[in-house]
């Protein structure tokens, strides 16, 4: 009795057998292709695309987009201030973010009369000093850990993806409630931090950003006043523009350039679909 047995071979060198299997693509890979992995083996491609960047001292002390970005953000604040360390009301109205309102002279405002750049500028204002300083220091923690890893210009795209994605959230939950606040940014960077790290095989609630996220979507629950909707669709919005440049990208689309156009047909799609809600 004779018994045959299909041999598997190396999707890189067809003459040869395959001993084991990536661990990301599921592609058969000999001997020589076989790189050691965190856990199992990753095939030449896979290695190449979630190798980690060397990054220099020099650069990790210096996220110049998270300082950019703060220091804008403080920018608004100074120039929109008023009595008791809180922004006039009529800086709020004229850039707060709302699908509909009537202002008290019976002004018709919001995205929906045409007033799409409010997805925007919402995410630069914020209602005091407390509100800003809070959001701030949030940035410029996440800004420490993302920047290096991402790069400047993929950090920066996360940072607006997760903004608009966060004004889409709020035209789905609270489109007639004024908002503002870049904290629909800063929860994108936490999903988009998650993303890094199980990108890379790190448990997330080993680190610190796990419970961070966790703490801060119990206060947007239990505390009145926070727009659920904005931290919402921040943080969906950065896991996803994160998997993309970090995991699903590298992996389907192969070419950087189709990822970069990817993650920013996502923040188009998320943009035009605010002003559609509204």
């Amino acid at each position: 009795m004779t018994v045959s047995t299909q041999i598997q071979t190396c999707y890189r060198h067809a003459d040869r057998r395959a001993g084991v299997i990536c661990q990301r693509c599921d592609r058969p890979i000999c001997p020589d292709c076989m790189r050691q992995a965190s856990v199992g083996f990753h095939c030449p491609e896979c290695t190449k695309a979630g190798a980690q960047k060397i990054i220099r001292p020099a650069q990790l002390l210096r996220p110049v987009v998270t300082q950019v970005l703060i220091a804008i953000n403080l920018a608004v604040f100074a120039l929109g201030i008023g009595p008791g360390l809180q922004t006039r009301g009529a800086v709020t109205i004229d850039g707060g973010l709302i699908a509909r309102g009537v202002t008290s002279a019976n002004q018709v405002i919001g995205v929906a009369t045409g007033e799409w750049w409010r997805i925007v500028t919402s995410g630069f204002l914020h209602a005091n000093l407390i509100h800003v300083g809070f959001n701030m220091f949030v940035l410029y923690r996440l800004g420490q850990l993302l920047e290096p890893a991402l790069g400047r210009a993929r950090f920066l795209l996360v940072y607006v993806v997760a903004l608009v994605g966060g004004a889409l959230g709020v035209m789905i939950l609270d489109p007639n409630q004024l908002t503002v606040g870049a904290s629909g940014a800063v929860f994108g960077l936490m999903g988009a931090a998650v993303a890094v790290f199980r990108s890379r095989g790190i448990n997330v609630m080993d680190t610190g950003v796990g419970p961070m996220v966790l703490l801060n979507l119990a206060f947007t629950f239990a505390i009145p006043g926070i727009s659920i909707g904005g931290h919402l669709g921040g943080l969906i919005s950065g896991f996803v523009v994160g998997w993309i440049l970090t995991d699903g990208g590298p992996r389907y689309l192969k070419d950087p350039s189709l990822v970069i156009g990817a993650a920013v047909a996502l923040g188009v799609v998320l943009a035009g679909s605010a002003v559609l809600v509204a």
